[in-house]
């Protein structure tokens, strides 16, 4: 697939006078600059980041009331209901919260909808459940300030509500006791972008204060945080920055019993970096809610002995398998389907439906068509009688507005700019399907059709060295707004030693004015012909540690490369 190739650029004064403070190679201040990084002082926070710089919890609208209402429950033995979502944002969230208050009141038990049964968010069955069994607080954690009707429903009930969220409210706000969510239009919270567990944390340091608690108690799974900051991919700076680096030091140093239970399945050996995170642990859990149960991975992070976690790791191991098998075989089906009808072919969206699909990875299997078709895509089920689904959008077009265009199709939607669910009538799914490639026809730009590279920097074979791949790492936890930084080398040869390695991928091997550099670049091999033509190209790469028999050095993940001026 062709892409487009973006490079960046930073102020040549300000990147040398960056340089001369830090001391550091000029294209990493460069990337720093790109970053908002533009003094010592800003660096010193970036790559030094300090727990005390994490801003008071009380800045937080509505914590008071939170904190009251919850200091009443336990100071009056009413039982409190913890209601977390079942994907890794929430369940991180509710075994957070249950880890804490559980050493203070014993008048405790979580709940984590059913996927299937009960769907996103609060849910009547829990309420219920609540009401039978004599709880009159519920916290829910990830979710809840969409859900005016349920809290109005549980509030009839006599049952309070603390709502801990971080998805953007409606005008309408739910009756709660209080909502702590830094999205809210008055809340006055300095950094707006905590996911779920980011806001359940909040709450747990505003607890401990009024409690006079010792602050170790607070930070004692921090690496529940830096998981759920992970896999929610939220923005990588300020406070996000602070709370992944910590939560990855207690990953490596002093891991959750559940944490460890899964990195030993998941087969991690080296230390454990935000990577890991989001592409060997959070499988693992989001695959319990997807393919089963999510209570099983509260269960994981909450257990006292790690023995129990790796009984409850193996479950979560088992389903994250079932679940690679069925995501494999969907998307077999659906790029089997595409491929034979030219009509889907030449279309600009991608809507797709067949009712057999398993619900739990229709929305994975709407990224994975991405990667082979890339534009807005629609990857529909049937359940319970109606045809429901995921789309997943292409960088830059806002697909939650060309989902609200097929409205009077849908009968619930919901959603953001990259990601959206959505429910309609079966009669409806080929109306929608028209409707819905016109829109997106008619509103998205050519180029957007055409996968972007973003490039950091443009740099020379001799600038990569220890030292220089030293301070790329001290940059870590990379994520949104922080991302890995990417290089393009122009005017590079194949050494002649390159070479197509289990038919799918090159393993390239470079030169440059007398210095070569080996990489892998995969699923390439369809471009393998343009280094045989022995013309200089240009590369696409980020750089990484590669270690074979015990010995390290530094190759080039490659992720694009063309013929120069081409």
């Amino acid at each position: 697939m062709q892409k487009r190739w973006k490079i960046l650029s930073a102020d040549s004064q300000k990147t040398e006078a960056l340089q001369q403070s830090l001391n550091i190679h000029p294209v990493i201040c460069q990337i720093l600059l790109q970053r908002g990084i533009e003094n010592f002082e800003n660096a010193k926070h970036f790559f030094r980041p300090q727990l005390s710089s994490l801003h008071s919890p009380w800045l937080l609208k509505d914590m008071q009331k939170a904190v009251d209402r919850i200091l009443q429950a336990i100071s009056q033995k009413e039982k409190i209901l913890i209601y977390g979502d079942y994907d890794v944002d929430g369940t991180t969230s509710v075994a957070l919260l249950f880890s804490f208050l559980k050493q203070i009141h014993p008048q405790l038990d979580f709940y984590i909808p059913h996927r299937y049964r009960e769907g996103y968010g609060v849910s009547k069955a829990g309420i219920d459940f609540a009401k039978e069994n004599n709880f009159t607080l519920i916290i829910s954690l990830d979710c809840g300030i969409k859900s005016y009707e349920l809290i109005s429903y549980a509030k009839e009930l006599e049952i309070d509500f603390v709502v801990c969220d971080h998805h953007l409210p409606d005008d309408k706000l739910p009756p709660a006791v209080a909502i702590l969510n830094p999205k809210q239009i008055d809340c006055s919270y300095p950094f707006k972008e905590l996911c779920g567990c980011g806001v359940t944390f909040k709450l747990i340091s505003a607890l401990a204060e009024k409690l006079e608690l010792n602050e170790e108690i607070v930070f004692q799974n921090l690496d529940l945080v830096a998981t759920a900051i992970a896999a929610d991919i939220v923005s990588m700076n300020g406070e996000n920055r602070v709370l992944a680096f910590y939560g990855l030091k207690k990953a490596n140093e002093n891991p959750n019993n559940g944490i460890k239970a899964l990195s030993f399945l998941s087969g991690l050996t080296k230390e454990i970096q935000i990577n890991s995170l989001v592409f060997m642990i959070s499988p693992r859990v989001n695959a319990a809610g997807r393919m089963d149960d999510a209570k099983k991975a509260v269960s994981l992070f909450i257990a006292e002995e790690y023995e129990e976690a790796l009984q409850f790791a193996e479950l979560l191991n088992s389903d994250n398998k079932d679940r690679k098998e069925v995501d494999s075989s969907i998307t077999n089906e659906a790029l089997s389907l595409i491929r034979e009808n030219e009509d889907l072919i030449n279309r600009k969206s991608t809507v797709i439906f067949q009712p057999h699909w398993h619900k739990g990875v229709v929305g994975i299997v709407a990224s994975r068509l991405i990667e082979q078709f890339y534009r807005p895509t629609v990857v529909l089920t049937k359940s319970g009688g109606f045809a429901t689904g995921s789309a997943r959008s292409v960088t830059g077009f806002n697909l939650y507005e060309a989902i609200y265009a097929c409205k009077d199709l849908l009968l619930g939607y919901g959603g953001h700019f990259a990601a959206a669910g959505l429910t309609l009538e079966l009669n409806n799914v080929e109306a929608f399907t028209k409707k819905f490639e016109e829109v997106v026809s008619a509103t998205i730009s050519p180029e957007l059709l055409i996968p972007e590279i973003v490039i950091d920097a443009e740099i020379n074979f001799r600038d990569i060295n220890w030292s220089f791949y030293n301070i790329l790492q001290q940059m870590e936890p990379f994520g949104p707004d922080n991302l890995r930084p990417v290089f393009i080398v122009k005017n590079v040869f194949d050494s002649g030693y390159s070479k197509i390695v289990k038919q799918e991928h090159i393993r390239f091997s470079l030169k440059q004015n007398n210095i070569t550099f080996y990489g892998i670049g995969f699923n390439m091999a369809e471009k393998f012909h343009l280094l045989q033509m022995k013309k200089p190209i240009d590369i696409v790469f980020k750089v990484d540690e590669n270690e074979f028999n015990g010995n390290k050095s530094l190759q080039l993940r490659m992720l694009d490369f063309r013929l120069s001026n081409s």
